[in-house]
């Protein structure tokens, strides 16, 4: 028989906040919602200099008034001039309005130490994922026999492997070592490349850096070996870098693929083909509504590069406030700039926020006995190892759920608190995680461990 899967765990969810609103008394007063990295939704507030530049643009009389900042209404008149009509419902070009692909291109160049980026790889999108999807269907041929192989780190942000076996493909596992940071081991690329023989072609190797839901950053060390093995093994590379803002670890340090493998040197600078994705979705703008995204191509052939503009000319545009969005990301304001201190207040305000939970969240659940929490050194999210009790594990059998699933479901239930099981992202066999954001309030994160450590403490007690 079927196991349930994770949309039990959504309907009841909207279920008891429907409760809570028609006052039904229940141990809580309202759903802490940490299944998503959707910031906003957990209560951290969008930057004020984001928001009062789209605001502009979108009624621009704002621009004439002195409501705004000088800097953000110049910002807004600029972006506005760059828009067809002065308008942002008007469309632009495919890869996105020349003028930000040329500033997210300065952006790259300046964030990688002086490597340089073409805007004429750059294609912005609706949301870093869109990109994602549009690369694959350009690698994956869903009529060929062996079918294309995808190498995707487990675990993984559960859309990506859904997609590549929508698309046809198939995605061969590798596996993290959970026992030492979540840390991507070439030895282990050698094992799942060998394990793919007769049953598929792998063509390419999707990496995630910082991790997702796994809270890893990558060393330096780690990426070039990577990097050689994808050029060793012909595979092309594709890189999720959308929480390269997101890094807490004191020694860990986000580098980029584009970074490291300009800063490798011929031949390898040269050949080996690359992807890499950023998002306004994530970080300090948590953006996750306005879906604005970009992908940068490196090394790959020019046939390829044409048809890849075919599939993104297939939407006309990625959405303008999205693209403005994107723009305000990589060129916020400047030291000397009347908006600059509010800025540098509310991004230091969210980085030590990030700093407190991830602590926090070591802290307390290796406090709790069936717990164990690797250092989160960088990205959205918490990814803690269960250590069920045999009795726990036979009652989610009998409610026909995975076991996590049935820990989230009593979570939920009894605490009012919503975390992903860790079953959406492909863990290893017989092992059980939960996944929650941990860019949230302080206090939110406060309330959410102490409500996890009660119960907890009690669902060991009654399965032991």
């Amino acid at each position: 028989m079927k196991k349930l899967d994770s949309t039990v765990l959504a309907r009841r969810a909207n279920q008891i906040k429907e409760e809570l609103r028609q006052k039904l008394r229940k141990p809580y007063k309202q759903v802490i919602d940490l299944y998503s990295a959707d910031t906003h939704t957990a209560g951290v507030k969008p930057l004020s200099f984001v928001r009062q530049v789209l605001a502009a643009c979108l009624y621009p009389d704002l621009v004439k008034s002195n409501t705004l900042p000088v800097d953000v209404r110049q910002r807004a008149q600029s972006l506005l001039g760059e828009c067809a009509g002065g308008s942002v419902g008007s469309y632009t070009a495919t890869a996105g309005i020349p003028e930000i692909v040329h500033r997210i291109s300065e952006f790259i160049t300046k964030r990688d130490g002086g490597a340089p980026s073409d805007p004429e790889n750059i294609y912005i999108s609706p949301g870093s994922q869109w990109s994602l999807r549009n690369i694959l269907k350009v690698l994956v041929n869903s009529q060929a026999s062996p079918r294309t192989g995808v190498l995707t780190p487990w675990p993984c942000y559960p859309i990506t492997n859904f997609t590549i076996k929508e698309l046809g493909g198939v995605t061969v596992p590798y596996y993290l070592s959970e026992e030492q940071g979540w840390e991507l081991q070439v030895e282990e690329l050698h094992r799942a490349l060998d394990s793919a023989k007769g049953l598929c072609n792998p063509v390419t190797l999707y990496v995630i850096n910082p991790g997702n839901p796994a809270g890893y950053v990558q060393s330096r060390k780690t990426m070039q070996e990577v990097i050689r093995f994808a050029s060793e093994k012909r595979l092309s590379l594709l890189a999720d870098e959308v929480y390269q803002e997101c890094v807490h670890g004191e020694k860990s340090e986000f580098l980029s693929y584009k970074r490291v493998l300009s800063e490798m040197g011929p031949p390898l600078s040269d050949t080996v083909e690359l992807a890499s994705f950023h998002s306004a979705s994530k970080g300090f703008m948590g953006e996750c509504g306005l879906r604005g995204g970009y992908v940068e191509l490196v090394n790959l052939d020019p046939d390829v590069m044409k048809c890849i503009y075919k599939l993104f000319s297939t939407d006309s545009c990625a959405p303008v406030l999205s693209q403005i969005a994107l723009d305000l990301m990589t060129n916020p304001p400047q030291p000397g700039d009347p908006s600059y201190p509010l800025y540098s207040e509310e991004t230091q305000h969210i980085k030590t926020m990030m700093v407190h939970n991830v602590k926090r969240v070591f802290e307390v659940l290796n406090s709790l006995p069936g717990f164990s929490c690797q250092p989160v050194e960088g990205g959205g999210f918490a990814f803690p190892r269960l250590h069920l009790p045999p009795k726990a594990i036979q009652k989610a059998k009998e409610m026909e759920m995975k076991p996590d699933l049935f820990y989230c479901m009593r979570l939920l239930e009894e605490a009012g608190v919503l975390v992903q099981p860790g079953m959406e992202n492909g863990p290893k066999e017989g092992t059980h995680h939960i996944r929650f954001c941990i860019i949230t309030p302080e206090d939110t994160m406060e309330e959410m461990l102490s409500r996890l450590s009660s119960f907890h403490t009690q669902f060991m007690k009654d399965f032991s």
